[in-house]
């Protein structure tokens, strides 16, 4: 199916992400529905890269467009006319660069694409989960029934209790006749009694029937509610627990809302209708009313069930959160941070009536040493209304801050807990009270458990704490958890490592990265759903070697420098050096593979398999690169340029199928900057184009770099990564050229000192102009400046007499 049909097809959430991409006047919704066909079988990424054919497909738009408005003449469609007239007028700007255009049409299209994966992974997240949301689902259509009955039992129980007060509006009228009239006839007046006695009697099981209907429907309400607040705000509880750490669990309260108001309506009307009953005793009464009798404690069970719904109906809707932190639940002191409560019973008569008040620490333990702090800013807001999207009523606090209380008499030095700063936990307190209709009811919601640090070093600790706390406990009260931490199951750890992708760049863990991920924890096994990690081997502060530093810095680079990559599934990432070998193998000289490094925290290497004169498959692996590589380059275009210097010294580039198999200009086409054929191209410009890219030396990759401890672990060499226009340092980074001149030091890569220089090396050197077709010197807007080392037996020169 074409991708503008499917996207058409889409649920309305994402139909509404489509109808905001398209906003905007770069490519109009109208040329992309009616040229749709067209502009999907185009080759837009080339076109972005070659003005010729740009060109043309500029030119063929123009044309199809005229094709359109022809077509809106004969329907005689006056707005389409108009409108397809003013697009293509508008197209005009792009007559001198129509590589521009192609770049705008193909932005739209993976954008496009982003929201198609967008709902394919809800789709895939919900596939996984069928069993338990049909099971959710049954669950809740079957409160919604009971809730829709106890609406409907309170409609009956209105319409009983107008029935009851007709009723003794009948008897009283014949009693006060009666007494009125003083009748003397005596058969008469025995009569008249035994008629009022009969009004009385029916009055009375009248009145009895009602109290029992109320008693019934006061215990349906009680099982509604031990649904609505042991089950459902529970799990919710649950999943907004998980949502902080990565899960994509839905957290919306609005179906939360509409369950407990409805509750909470019937429960007033119930109290209107034992409030009748008594107004009704006020008029009527005798002896063994069951009214007086029961009223008291149907009153009491009612207010009961209210308060207690209310009671739970007050909730943190966005939990504390900083605008720059690493995730939610970790706070800096004097640093501003935000979170939002809510209250799930919604009466608009009390928008901006009831006001909210932040404390902090109410049942802190009494500890030495355990830090306390004072809330700072606005900390009282009104509940209103205008604050929520969908109308709830909320009370929004944006600038709060926290200042560490002094205390006197010792410091941690003299603590009586063990815990680090981040493993300390801090809960903050929202306290409102609940007046409607003579009810008065105090209400408290508390935040999940904070980390609060002083320092952004302690970022990385915290959120940590913050994963560890909310994947293993229940106990959102639970401040001392950390002083005995449980273990975490592998499949419940597994999980939340998966959500930290998939929240960071939405794809997550697949099954195979997981599985080298418990190997690396846990050793090889068959199956590792019994496996445990303690929180001493997750993250324990001062270690610097933790699993969590090592894969934050995996997850860290992904974000910052490869999510595109990562996204698209070009990346394996995760997989060991053995795998990686097993897998490569069996692959076409050429074949190569990206994984993270396990040694280098923060790095991402690449494999490729070569064929020696025997015709075996050889392996062989780079040094990994760092977020100082990736900053100066992107992987994309490393990939792209990498070169090999053979015996011979001709420079080729080893990487020539994505494995498995995939053409490495196809899978990674689209990300390359660089346009050929363009007009940039100016023949009379006469600056020879340069570009930064990495080489290696091929008997370098026969040697162990003492640098690499991933190769010192003996499964696939990985030589030092060289620069051609850049340093090659021992650490493999590049650092800026301090003056215009520059010396030639040995080259670190190099397994021996350079004896000398090939007579093709020295001559491309002093001569570029040689090798002006060369793969070597391409196009690049920017050339950054480097220092060139491991060539000393060359004079000081300027870069100028090497790259003109």
């Amino acid at each position: 199916m074409a991708q503008w049909d499917r996207l058409r097809q889409l649920s309305a959430a994402y139909r509404q992400q489509l109808h905001e991409l398209y906003d905007r006047d770069a490519l109009p919704m109208d040329v992309r529905h009616y040229l749709s066909t067209w502009i999907e079988k185009q080759e837009w990424q080339r076109a972005a890269r070659d003005h010729d054919l740009a060109m043309v497909l500029f030119q063929v738009m123009l044309e199809n467009l005229d094709i359109q408005h022809s077509r809106f003449v004969q329907e005689e469609s006056f707005l389409m006319q108009h409108n397809i007239r003013r697009y293509k007028q508008n197209f005009q700007r792009y007559l001198d660069d129509p590589c521009a255009l192609a770049s705008t049409i193909l932005w739209f299209l993976e954008k496009e694409k982003e929201i198609l994966q967008s709902a394919e992974l809800a789709e895939q997240v919900q596939l996984l989960h069928v069993e338990q949301e049909a099971m959710e689902i049954s669950s809740q259509q079957d409160l919604e029934r009971k809730i829709a009955g106890l609406r409907n039992e309170v409609q009956c129980m209105e319409h009983t209790v107008l029935c009851l007060e007709e009723q003794q509006d009948e008897f009283d009228f014949k009693y006060q006749t009666h007494k009125m009239e003083a009748v003397v006839d005596e058969t008469v007046r025995k009569d008249q009694m035994r008629v009022l006695q009969l009004l009385v009697n029916r009055l009375n099981e009248f009145r009895k029937s009602t109290l029992a209907d109320l008693n019934k429907l006061l215990k349906r309400t009680e099982d509604v509610i031990d649904t609505l607040v042991k089950k459902e705000l529970v799990e919710w509880q649950r999943r907004q627990q998980k949502a902080c750490i990565g899960a994509p669990d839905n957290v919306c309260v609005d179906q939360l809302e509409k369950w407990f108001t409805s509750v909470a309506v019937c429960l007033f009307q119930v109290r209107e209708f034992l409030g009748k009953l008594e107004e009704l005793v006020g008029k009527v009464s005798y002896d063994n009313d069951p009214v007086k009798a029961q009223k008291p404690v149907l009153q009491k069970r009612a207010d009961t069930l209210l308060k207690a719904l209310l009671k739970s109906s007050f909730v943190v809707e966005t939990q504390p959160s900083m605008p720059q932190g690493k995730g939610p639940l970790v706070l800096r002191t004097n640093v501003q941070f935000s979170v939002k409560t809510r209250l799930l019973v919604k009466f608009p008569e009390l928008n901006h009536s009831m006001k909210v008040n932040v404390s902090m620490d109410k049942d802190a333990p009494q500890i030495k040493g355990y830090r306390r702090f004072n809330v700072l800013g606005t900390k009282t807001k009104a509940l209103n209304m205008a604050e929520s999207q969908s109308g709830g009523m909320v009370a929004d606090f944006r600038h709060l801050t926290l200042k560490e209380q002094k205390c006197g008499g010792g410091g941690k030095g003299v603590s009586d807990i063990s815990l680090s700063v981040t493993e300390e936990l801090h809960i903050i307190y929202f306290h409102t009270v609940f007046e409607l209709k003579g009810l008065s009811v105090e209400l408290l919601a508390s935040s999940l458990p904070v980390v609060i640090i002083s320092n952004s070093s302690q970022q990385q600790s915290a959120w940590a704490s913050v994963l560890w706390f909310n994947m293993l406990s229940q106990d959102t009260k639970d401040v001392m958890f950390f002083a005995n931490s449980p273990a975490a199951p592998w499949p419940q750890f597994g999980e939340m490592l998966s959500w930290q992708f998939l929240s960071a760049t939405k794809r997550g863990l697949n099954d195979a990265q997981l599985d080298m991920i418990a190997h690396r924890l846990f050793g090889t096994s068959q199956n590792y759903d019994t496996s445990k990690v303690a929180w001493s081997k997750f993250c324990k502060e001062n270690t610097p070697d933790t699993f969590y530093v090592w894969f934050d810095g995996i997850l860290v680079m992904v974000k910052t420098y490869l999510e595109d990559l990562w996204r698209d599934g070009h990346i394996m990432g995760f997989v060991s050096k053995g795998k990686e070998k097993a897998l490569l193998k069996k692959k076409q000289r050429g074949t190569f593979l990206l994984r993270f490094s396990e040694s280098v925290i923060g790095g991402i290497t690449f494999s490729w398999v070569e064929t020696t004169m025997t015709g075996e498959p050889d392996v062989k692996t780079v040094q990994p690169f760092t977020k100082v590589d990736l900053s100066q380059i992107p992987f994309h275009e490393i990939i792209r340029n990498f070169q090999i210097l053979e015996a011979e010294n001709i420079p080729e580039n080893p990487l020539l199928y994505l494995y498995p198999n995939t053409p490495k200009d196809e899978a990674f086409g689209k990300y390359y900057s660089e346009k050929t054929g363009s007009k940039d191209d100016n023949p009379y410009i006469k600056y020879i184009k340069t570009k930064l890219v990495f080489v290696s030396k091929e008997n370098t990759l026969e040697a162990r770099s003492p640098m690499s401890s991933d190769m010192a672990q003996g499964e696939g060499l990985e030589p030092m990564n060289g620069l051609c226009g850049e340093a090659a340092e021992p650490n493999g980074n590049p650092h800026p050229l301090n003056s215009p001149l520059e010396t030639y030091d040995p080259d670190p890569m190099l397994s021996a000192p350079v004896g000398a220089v090939d007579e093709d090396l020295l001559m491309y050197l002093n001569n570029p102009n040689l090798f002006l077709d060369s793969d070597v010197l391409q196009d690049e807007s920017v050339l950054p400046d480097f220092s060139l080392q491991g060539f000393n037996c060359l004079p000081p020169q300027s870069c100028g007499s090497i790259f003109q």
